[in-house]
């Protein structure tokens, strides 16, 4: 199965053009490590209705496998992908955000200031990442290994867990 995957970036100074997006290529960069295609990225403002659309039109429009966020899982006032993404999943996945934090916390102790979401909206798994490539990598490279077994599951694989 070939896994597809979005990548929206967060940022209301990339949206804007002042700023480079340098978050969303290393998403690009490590997912291609494990054979995931990333066939649509955007970047949107940190505003949760846009948020929230580009999640939904993903998910819903273009049937993508896996949306990875970057940008905004913090605590800053304008920090709210978190909020726009609890705010169209159905069921969230607490341990491999759980999982990202902890190994986050190895590095630095600002990992605990993170409030990105792991979630299911009907198809596809919608993972939030910190905004920078470092906490790109961080992050998402603990996630690799559960990657395609999750995608593979909420896709209705019936196949036991066992290895």
């Amino acid at each position: 199965m070939v896994i597809q995957a979005g990548v929206i970036t967060v940022s209301d100074k990339g949206s804007a053009g002042q700023r480079e997006d340098k978050s969303g290529p290393e998403v690009e960069r490590i997912l291609k490590t494990i054979g995931i295609e990333v066939t649509r990225r955007t970047v949107v403002p940190d505003e949760v209705d846009q948020i929230r659309q580009s999640l939904i039109d993903f998910a819903d429009h273009l049937r993508i496998d896996l949306i990875v966020t970057t940008g905004g899982t913090g605590v800053s006032p304008r920090d709210v992908t978190p909020d726009a993404t609890l705010g169209v999943i159905d069921k969230e996945v607490p341990g491999m955000a759980e999982a990202m934090r902890w190994e986050s916390y190895k590095i630095t102790p600002h990992a605990l200031i993170s409030r990105a979401v792991v979630g299911i909206r009907g198809q596809t798994l919608i993972v939030n990442l910190p905004g920078s490539p470092k906490g790109v990598r961080e992050n998402l490279t603990v996630l690799l290994p559960a990657l395609s077994h999750a995608i593979e599951k909420i896709k209705g694989d019936e196949r036991e867990c066992a290895a």
